[in-house]
């Protein structure tokens, strides 16, 4: 206690490493990370609603974004084509802000990097409204990725100093999914805060945004860290080719279900060329004594395997960004009709969090994953019935499920791989932390993109056969159309018109069904794919049980 006395208030305070001496189990967890000294309650509980308010704070504004992506297209003056950067931009700065950010905190210190990076997402937030247009909105979606990034890490930091030691791996497997609780949010806001005033009101919800997380960052400091000189003159290099690498592949995978991905020459141009990109940076860091990005470890079976599992997993959650929320504004819903859903699906992503941080041990890392796949199968599978008079009520059990199994999952994955990485060395971090980031930012996108076209075309193929069954003799097709022109008479006098436009509406019925079977077939997939990894990872578990290894319990060895 009276140790902890003398740390008092000097906490984050670059002084107070000279009045106290950090004992042996208070020691930074990884370079660069701060001292892990014992705290009052009072203290506890403000690190905590910091790491709460933090980790939200920074994907927000982006969900915002990409949950009403159509609507604000006209708002921003472009076509649905190019607001689609929008999002792609902010998954592409976050996928390679780790890059630029873990030497800068080891350099810098973690407060002070991440209040700079803060402080420029405020001033791109401020020039929206001073020169509002489609390049400041690409601007402020590239500072809110790098932005979520540091904030998400400062949650993480500021958890560790909330919990004592003993349950401490459970800050990582809480803070790592307090972004995910940002998309459920997103869903919540009447659409007509943010449409008013030509989205002005989403323009001040991500200005309000940003500084909230400028208050939190300011409002309670983290314990002094070590510093250290960890640049290197290549690591510049590398990472002026990775940045430009990865705004070109999130663009390819924003944009491919847009324009089409045959269609669109330049697609594969900007495929190719980020494909070039990475493949010099990779030869690079290959050739560096210390490299900046640690290739060949990355490239291990173990690393591949975890790569493949998180990436799988990803896939499989992206059902309920597009293939849910698609089914239901097929049908003509849109954010407002699907507050409760939502509101659900926030509440079973806070219980889904809460299991893993309780449940949470090196052991049951792989049964969490494994747990986590199923759940996410059984949600899928549950909507594969859908019809075109399913509403949010339907849904309610199926994506709760599916956002418990988000959240069951994620803390569980980065959980085993930092323990491997604890295992090997700390100079693997960067390496690792931007896989992971990867794996969960690309992984996600990629993940809207494949189910998206799969939907189209199985939409395309039923609307097909179904309209090789609509034969104008058929008295079942006669009678629709007829009823459809018997609507439409009070309104319509001219016979061949009102005929027309009967056959108009039988079409769109058509189509509508089409998209419904489609967004099934997408279900059954991902129930497919979710299904498989969970017993992909139940064979792993078997295999290391009958060897009688414990510690080869994951689903990666």
């Amino acid at each position: 206690m009276h140790r902890a006395n003398r740390l008092g208030d000097a906490v984050g305070m670059a002084t107070a490493q000279q009045d106290y001496v950090f004992g042996p189990d208070e020691q930074p967890v990884v370079p660069g990370s701060p001292y892990t000294p014992w705290h009052p309650w009072p203290r506890r509980v403000k690190y905590g609603l910091v790491a709460i308010g933090v980790g939200i704070s920074g994907s927000f504004a982006n969900a915002l974004v990409t949950v009403n992506i159509a609507s604000l297209a006209g708002g921003i003056g472009e076509y649905v084509v190019l607001a689609s950067w929008l999002p792609a931009i902010f998954v592409a700065m976050n996928a390679c802000a780790n890059l630029m950010l873990i030497k800068s905190r080891w350099r810098f210190g973690i407060p002070l990097i991440t209040r700079a990076v803060v402080v420029l997402y405020v001033c791109m937030a401020l020039l929206q409204f001073a020169m509002p247009g489609f390049a400041t909105a690409i601007a402020v979606r590239a500072a809110s990725g790098i932005a979520a990034a540091a904030l998400t890490t400062l949650g993480l930091y500021a958890l560790l100093q909330a919990l004592s030691k003993k349950v401490r791996p459970a800050a990582v497997a809480i803070a790592i999914v307090l972004p995910q609780f940002a998309t459920p949010l997103a869903r919540m806001v009447p659409v007509e805060l943010l449409a008013q005033d030509a989205w002005r009101g989403l323009r001040l919800f991500e200005l309000g945004t940003a500084l909230a997380a400028l208050a939190f960052t300011w409002s309670l400091s983290l314990p002094p860290s070590h510093r250290l000189q960890a640049f290197e003159r290549l690591d510049f290099v590398t990472i002026a080719i990775l940045v430009p690498a990865f705004v070109l592949l999130c663009g390819v995978l924003g944009l491919g279900r847009v324009v089409w991905w045959t269609d669109t020459p330049w697609l594969g141009v900007m495929l190719a060329v980020s494909v070039v990109l990475f493949a010099v940076a990779i030869g690079i860091e290959r050739s560096r004594r210390v490299p900046l990005i640690h290739v060949t470890w990355l490239g291990t079976a173990d690393l591949l395997r975890f790569t493949a599992v998180a990436v799988l997993v990803r896939l499989a959650l992206a059902e309920q960004s597009y293939g849910a929320v698609g089914l239901l504004t097929s049908g003509g819903l849109n954010n407002d009709q699907l507050r409760t859903l939502f509101l659900w699906v926030l509440v079973a992503m806070v219980l889904g969090t809460l299991t893993a941080a309780v449940t949470l041990s090196l052991a049951r890392l792989p049964y969490q994953v494994m747990a986590a796949a199923f759940i996410i199968a059984i949600g899928a599978w549950l909507d594969s019935d859908a019809n075109n008079l399913t509403r949010p009520e339907q849904l309610y059990v199926s994506q709760a499920l599916i956002g418990f199994g988000t959240t069951l999952f994620i803390g569980p994955a980065l959980l085993y791989g930092l323990f491997r990485l604890r295992a090997a060395t700390p100079q693997f971090l960067v390496s690792f932390v931007v896989l992971f980031g990867v794996t969960q930012n690309v992984g996600g996108l990629a993940g809207s993109a494949l189910l998206g076209s799969y939907q189209q075309i199985a939409a395309r193929e039923h609307a097909q056969v179904l309209s090789a069954q609509l034969v104008a003799s058929d008295a079942n097709v006669a009678t629709r159309l007829q009823g459809g022109a018997s609507t439409l008479a009070p309104s319509v006098v001219d016979p061949g018109l009102r005929s027309a436009r009967s056959g108009a509406l039988l079409a769109q019925a058509l189509n509508r069904e089409a998209n419904v079977l489609a967004f099934n077939d997408v279900f059954r997939v991902v129930a497919i794919l979710a299904a498989a990894t969970g017993l992909y990872v139940a064979y792993l578990i078997a295999v290391a049980a009958r060897k009688g290894d414990p510690s080869a319990l994951d689903p990666n060895r």
